[in-house]
């Protein structure tokens, strides 16, 4: 029963936020309406029939987001292909310039030597760390954020080479994000009474205001480098395509700059969390840790290095990959989207306009009625019977670790090049171990939930160096 003012707040309270939801649908069902507050109702989606649906049958019409707040700092808001409604034609036109200058084919191959320089970096930093117990994340969020700025703009953000196990750019550049991310998920009295929002009772956006301004900074610069021509031999790069754009007033400097962040922002945590969940879920599984790493040595041998061309013939590997983001998603509760308009109609109940509409991927993507023991770590599913089509494009409604439909995540062609890669090259160079006194069936793989889904004791192993037998 919701209460005045705070509607079903209480409910969802003490856990997780997709946990507290997956339990609330077991006793109301996978489509349920809440109340958030006085600001609104939503209908929250937690199976593949209800998803399939609400996206089959209703995506234009529930493809608006209701953006908090914090979010309307710098006008991030009003210029992020995050939050615009599909509807603007600025969103049309933003998603039009990374569909073509981020992740089309020509332009993935045109970057492809610099991602797999950054993922040899990143194995020759373990490397150098061999017998030494590291946590795994902060140098692979460190290496995804080089990833990143040197495929699209030409530089990189992070010293990997010095002594740090996150260096300190990476480590300003993350708690700027971070902090961001909180900021725009806390309860806000300005989301609850739009009334109220000029007032920023709680300060939330004038916080958002500097963390989001500490990271314009950074692209400023980059921006005014390449625009005082030091980096001429460079051009060709997304940014060298931004600001050709901007030059003809097509976009502004304050768009290249909220589409630098949108991409830096979602390209490298997510692709680092993705990679550390994987590894997790093999080390607490030792059998299929074996068989990912026999099938990396049985097809590249005694190759020192991994390339994205190796991982077609690694169908093992990229089920592990596809059961990591079933198992434990990045975004396991879908940014919510919210109805444009009356009409729409899920699993029995009416979405009035205005309504939010919440995806719990996390639920989906467990449902006993989709998946044999859903709970399992089972990247075998993915190589027989139906599963084996299962693809990450979110027509599978099963499987939506990416969204589905309008507000699918852009960067989903980019991710398929990434996560299997950067998993490979880490498989094959090292062996990896648990620290000592902590057995696999000890590793702790709970969860920690704000806008992502991490770890909630970050990954810790050791790293050996393996020889590889001449042929």
């Amino acid at each position: 029963m919701p209460l005045p003012i705070i509607g079903n707040a209480l409910d969802l309270r003490g856990a997780n936020l997709h946990h507290a939801l997956a339990r609330l649908a077991r006793v109301h069902g996978d489509v349920m309406r809440l109340q958030l507050g006085p600001s609104g109702a939503a209908v929250v989606v937690s199976s593949p029939r209800a998803a399939r649906e609400a996206f089959a049958s209703h995506d234009r019409r529930h493809a608006a987001r209701r953006v908090p707040d914090a979010v309307r700092a710098l006008g991030w808001g009003d210029r992020s292909m995050i939050w615009l409604p599909s509807s603007d034609p600025r969103w049309k036109a933003l998603r039009g310039v990374v569909a073509t200058h981020v992740v089309s084919p020509r332009s993935l191959a045109g970057a492809r030597g610099a991602r797999e320089r950054k993922v040899r970096e990143l194995v020759a930093h373990f490397r150098a760390r061999a017998c030494r117990e590291v946590e795994v994340g902060k140098p692979l969020y460190a290496a995804m954020l080089n990833l990143v700025s040197s495929s699209f703009f030409s530089v990189d953000l992070v010293d990997m080479d010095n002594s740090s196990t996150e260096p300190a750019a990476a480590h300003g550049i993350r708690h700027h994000v971070e902090e961001i991310a909180d900021l725009m998920t806390k309860p806000n009295v300005s989301d609850l009474f739009p009334l109220l929002q000029p007032l920023d009772l709680q300060g939330l956006r004038r916080k958002a205001t500097g963390h989001l301004g500490e990271i314009f900074r950074i692209l400023d610069g980059i921006i005014d480098r390449r625009l005082a021509g030091k980096d001429n031999d460079k051009h060709g790069d997304f940014l060298g395509a931004l600001v050709d754009l901007m030059a003809t007033g097509e976009i502004s400097r304050d768009d290249v700059k909220t589409i630098g962040f949108d991409v830096l922002a979602a390209g490298s945590d997510t692709t680092a969390m993705t990679v550390e969940w994987a590894m997790a879920l093999l080390l607490r599984n030792p059998g299929a840790m074996a068989k990912a790493r026999a099938e990396i040595d049985g097809a590249l041998g005694a190759r020192e290095s991994v390339t994205e061309h190796d991982v077609a013939r690694l169908p093992y590997l990229q089920a592990v990959v596809k059961e990591a983001m079933r198992l434990r998603p990045v975004t396991p509760v879908l940014i919510p989207h919210q109805a444009t308009e009356d009409g729409i109609n899920i699993g029995g109940y009416d979405v009035p306009k205005g309504s939010v509409v919440i995806f719990n991927a996390w639920a989906i993507m467990r449902d006993p009625a989709a998946w044999e023991k859903p709970e399992e770590f089972m990247p075998e599913r993915f190589l027989t019977g139906r599963a084996a089509e299962v693809d990450f494009k979110g027509k599978d409604y099963e499987f939506i670790p990416f969204g589905s439909g309008r507000r699918q995540c852009p960067g989903l062609p980019l991710a398929e090049c990434v996560v299997p890669h950067v998993l490979a090259s880490l498989l094959h160079a090292l062996e990896w171990r648990l620290p000592d006194g902590v057995t696999a069936e000890e590793l702790d793989v709970s969860e920690r939930f704000t806008t992502a889904n991490v770890m909630a004791v970050p990954l810790k192993a050791v790293p050996l160096v393996m020889t590889k037998p001449s042929v």
